[in-house]
């Protein structure tokens, strides 16, 4: 760290009482502190005179739309950005970061969503990649694997230190990452929303690891859209908004609700439920039968699918990524051919692996990587709301397209779907995600479809975006389309699923219905335990 990282600052003794939290811990400095912070971009202001106190051994959750500023102020603390104003202190110091190395030497980590392991490396090896407790050149495999089993267990997280990484599941890796930042002596950790690939049973054993660390005085800084594990596991959560502090609460005082009242500034319908049986039973719309089909490397990644989706009904399908879900939504919308089996949508069968065919029968498809396959970034909205209609909506003359034809029918269905956005010809990359979620379900939803293949439709989303996705979802299933929603968050599956079907290794182990619905036994079979025989 540089001269200048770290220096002893006469303000840090009142840095509790200027933080204007509600719960300052006596005269005991916080464990990080940031004052005011603010840090601009070209044409925007990412945090606007941000506060934020996380106290040493305490669970704080860091609460905020897509846009609030969350982002920018761990990367403030992590030493990725400078900011132009305020102050940050760690242990009632005041540093100032020029790099991550600065923040990791201060006990400051940060483990973010996508993981950075070497796949073909052991556990111990990860973890002592480029860092070492000893300045010998000796390197003592054995000694690091004992090391990295004992801080292990420390932490209640179970991982063999001489498997390699491509041997463990998603949520054994995560505790990879973690253990790299505890091994190298973080005392402030930064979880960039943990949970995502995780099963239920996965997520429980990450929050017992979460209350072991804060046992013993490390501050855990938790990033979630999920409200529910929030109030679950943090101790105070401090809400952004507009990158600003709206304020920080104590977990035990209020509720999911209130947060969600907090991020968005009013009231968010949180939940959709439902009693057993009150979608109505219409006819299927999609009939899969012993479908297989082969995963990006040649592999088996569908073994025998059967399932079937009723007009009005919302099935939902759970499971861990990579169970086989991405190449279900894929093969029904005639992306990827099938190796075997039948598919029939309203009582005719497609042309295996032709899309302008499943589109002709009536599917309709939203897929998980909405920029890269969903939308033309680079395209109008007003482009991109017409490219599955082009064809057949009257909106050219003759063999050409009508430019005032597109701009009014984009004006309508901007309006229909709440696209906010300042006219149709704003490109759609200018757009937050939950905007472009809403021009991707206007442009299918308009088409009249008989069945929608939602694939992770609110992933990466923020809780007022979400909420409008569950709705248009709903709405849809409401005038009859039959929805198949492909998600790892299992709370979404259950809020919203007349059905639950279970994938774990590219087959349908279970379909569950509503009265059925229990997280203990359908997380048992997303991890290939509990699967009837």
């Amino acid at each position: 760290m540089d001269e200048d990282a770290e220096r002893p600052s006469p303000r840090a003794a009142h840095s509790g009482a200027r933080a204007g939290d509600s719960d300052p811990a006596g005269d005991r400095a916080p464990a990080i502190l940031a004052l005011a912070v603010t840090k601009r971009f070209p044409g925007v202001v990412a945090d606007d005179h941000v506060t934020f106190r996380a106290e040493a051994g305490e669970v704080h959750a860091l609460l905020g739309e897509n846009g609030a500023g969350k982002t920018t102020l761990c990367n403030v603390l992590t030493g990725l950005y400078r900011p132009e104003e305020g102050d940050v202190f760690v242990e009632g110091r005041q540093v100032r970061f020029h790099s991550p190395r600065d923040a990791h030497r201060a006990g400051i980590f940060m483990v973010h969503q996508h993981f950075r392991l070497v796949q073909s490396m052991t556990v111990a090896e990860n973890v002592v990649l480029g860092w070492s407790r000893r300045r010998s050149l000796r390197f003592s495999p054995r000694q690091i694997e004992q090391e990295v089993a004992e801080t292990a267990g420390r932490y209640r997280m179970d991982v063999d230190p001489r498997a390699r990484i491509w041997q463990l599941s998603l949520g054994e890796q995560q505790r990879v990452e973690i253990l790299k930042a505890l091994y190298r002596g973080a005392r402030i950790l930064l979880l960039d929303e943990p949970t995502t690939v995780l099963t239920p049973q996965e997520t429980d054993q990450l929050f017992e690891s979460i209350r072991h660390m804060a046992a013993d005085g490390s501050t855990i800084v938790f990033i979630s859209h999920k409200l529910p594990e929030v109030t679950a596991v943090s101790d105070r959560v401090t809400v952004l908004r507009a990158g600003r502090t709206v304020g920080t609460v104590r977990t035990a005082e209020t509720d999911a609700a209130a947060l969600a009242r907090m991020m968005v500034g009013r009231e968010v319908l949180l939940r959709r439920r439902k009693d057993a049986g009150e979608a109505a039973a219409g006819e299927p719309v999609l009939d899969l039968e012993g479908v297989g089909a082969e995963g990006d490397l040649g592999t088996h990644a569908l073994r025998d699918v059967t399932l079937t989706v009723r007009a009005g009904e919302i099935l939902g399908v759970a499971g861990v990524a990579g169970n086989g879900q991405r190449e279900l939504a894929e093969v029904i919308a005639g992306l990827r051919p099938p190796t075997g089996g039948s598919i029939r949508i309203a009582g005719r069968s497609p042309h295996a692996g032709d899309p302008r065919s499943a589109l002709r029968l009536g599917v309709a498809y939203i897929p998980e990587d909405r920029m890269g396959m969903g939308v033309s970034p680079n395209l109008s909205i007003a482009e991109n709301l017409v490219l599955r209609s082009y064809r057949n909506h009257g909106l050219g003359v003759g063999p050409l397209l009508s430019g005032r034809r597109i701009g009014t029918n984009a004006a309508g269905l901007m309006g229909r779907f709440d696209v906010r956005a300042p006219s149709g010809r704003t490109l759609v990359h200018q757009l937050s995600g939950g905007n472009v979620q809403r021009v991707l379900l206007a442009r299918e939803l308009s088409s009249s479809p008989r069945v929608l293949v939602a694939a992770s439709p609110t992933r990466g989303l923020d809780v007022g975006a979400t909420e409008a996705v569950w709705q248009l979802l709903i709405e849809a299933a409401g005038r009859g389309v039959g929805v198949l929603l492909i998600s790892e968050d299992l709370d979404e599956i259950l809020d919203l699923a007349d059905r639950v079907a279970v994938m774990y290794e590219g087959r349908v182990v279970g379909v569950l219905e509503s009265a059925e619905f229990d997280v203990e036994r359908i997380g048992l079979m997303m991890a290939g335990a509990g699967v009837p025989a």
